[in-house]
């Protein structure tokens, strides 16, 4: 159960190089689309009622995918069992671990005014991002490091780096027409560290000192813990001792000939993590006579990376990224170009969204191409009326599929190629006065209050004075 557990871990708790944006969702005017896009509206005029909220609801998306040793990990997961003849060794720079959570815990829009079409969103997220590369002989080491002491490999064999990142992210959006066809939007976010660990080994080989094979490694670490007893419920609550901030820019354009075009800047930011926070710089010789279990050898190892460490404060990047969407609706059909790419991480994203609508329903097929070379089929439905929204998704539709039919019926033969898995849904609702058109109201918000459009009065310090 212990090796399971390792394997589990490893494919789950470790992404920079990919990242779950449920492209299906884009140019929806729901939610999700209204704060990850944040020029995007989410009220209809003369439909849609004042103001949107998941109420608590779920409103959810996570995803994790492995690449490299699809078997080994396969059969470790699905059989709980670990068979080494299936780690090649000298495979290092191909096996890529990747997880991503992004959790609405609550969201809230307003329409504030007719004119400008003004929207006040509030929102409280949960996120995770993770990511890890590693070596085939890393495993082996874990697992049965007796062999390797038999046929040592080449140096540099070991050399891993990864790292996750959780926290909590209060945020106030807001978004306005700039003139009929373009809009702007801006999300601006507090952000509350909850834990953090980075481990980055840059040299590492077996040496034979004496007749001892010795495992000497060198690297960095940074974390908030040490050891998992340290972490606790209160751990993963907001308390503001690591504080951050981010920022989201979005804008859209809708031309004359029924093209939408969409950019955004989204999560672009940091994280202080405070001076009890952790780090070392690693130099490592551990001496591996053979007689150790495998699981003092781990402690040895463990030890040699988070014993008697530094205290200090560190900070970090949140995962920005830079996105751009291309579409055009054809009556029931909407097709969509997206390409996505990560500024500070390896990894991007390039999509084509197909949405087939049939009155309140819809069903969209995205395949997407990962730049680190996968490729993920997703598929999305929805029901969505002006004033109510639920939808249900996955971005890896086949991965996640096969993952879960081998891990319920314990067959490592089911599924082929990576694995992988992700899973996103949503449900809104609307409530209060309908967001009519002046005409057909005198309660209309906004009206008669003769309200200004806050990007005209942010560009007009370019523009000359008359």
């Amino acid at each position: 159960m212990l090796k399971r557990g390792i394997i589990i871990c490893i494919s789950l708790l470790s992404a920079h190089c990919l990242k779950a944006q449920q492209y299906g969702l884009f140019n929806t005017k729901t939610l999700f689309d209204g704060f990850e896009n944040p020029a995007q509206k989410t009220f209809t005029l003369d439909s849609s009622r004042k103001f949107a909220s998941n109420f608590l609801l779920p409103y959810f998306g996570v995803n994790a995918a492995s690449k490299g040793n699809s078997d080994f990990i396969r059969k470790a997961i699905n059989e709980n069992k670990t068979d080494n003849s299936l780690l090649p060794m000298g495979q290092k720079g191909n096996n890529t671990v990747a997880q991503n959570t992004n959790v609405y815990l609550f969201n809230l829009k307003i329409f504030n005014s007719y004119k400008y079409q003004k929207e006040l969103g509030f929102s409280w997220q949960l996120r995770t991002d993770a990511h890890l590369n590693y070596t085939n002989e890393t495993l082996d080491l874990l697992n049965n490091y007796r062999s390797l002491i038999a046929q040592p490999p080449a140096s540099s064999a070991f050399d891993n780096d990864g790292y996750v990142q959780s926290y909590h992210q209060f945020s106030v959006s807001y978004r306005e027409n700039y003139t009929k066809k373009l809009a702007f939007g801006v999300k601006l976010s507090i952000l509350s560290g909850t834990t953090y660990n980075k481990l980055d080994i840059t040299d590492s080989e077996l040496k034979d000192i004496a007749g001892v094979t010795n495992i000497a490694f060198n690297g960095s670490y940074r974390g908030t813990f040490t050891k998992g007893k340290e972490i606790s419920y209160n751990t993963f609550m907001p308390s503001f001792r690591n504080p951050g901030a981010s920022i989201s820019l979005g804008t859209s354009y809708n031309a004359k000939s029924g093209v939408f075009i969409m950019a955004n800047l989204k999560d672009l930011g940091f994280i202080r993590w405070n001076s009890k926070s952790y780090s070392k710089d690693i130099n490592a010789l551990i001496p591996l006579t053979g007689s150790e279990t495998n699981k003092e050898m781990k402690n040895r190892i463990a030890d040699a990376i988070t014993l008697t460490p530094d205290t200090n404060s560190f900070y970090s990047l949140t995962n920005a990224k830079a996105d751009f969407m291309l579409s055009k609706s054809f009556g029931f059909y909407t097709p969509g170009i997206i390409v996505s790419k990560n500024l500070f991480y390896q990894g991007g994203d390039a999509a084509f969204v197909n949405k087939f609508k049939y009155e309140n329903f819809s069903v969209t097929a995205v395949p997407t191409y990962n730049f680190n070379n996968l490729f993920f089929m997703g598929l999305q439905g929805m029901y969505q009326t002006p004033n109510f929204e639920v939808f249900l998704g996955s971005d890896d539709l086949f991965k996640t599929v096969s993952q879960a039919q081998g891990y319920f019926n314990k067959d490592a033969t089911t599924g082929k190629g990576y694995n992988g898995a992700a899973v996103y849904f949503g449900l809104a609702i609307k409530v209060g006065n309908f967001v009519e058109h002046p005409l057909n109201s005198s309660t209309m918000p906004g009206l008669g209050d003769e309200p200004t459009s806050l990007f005209k009065k942010f560009f007009s310090i370019f523009s000359k004075k008359r």
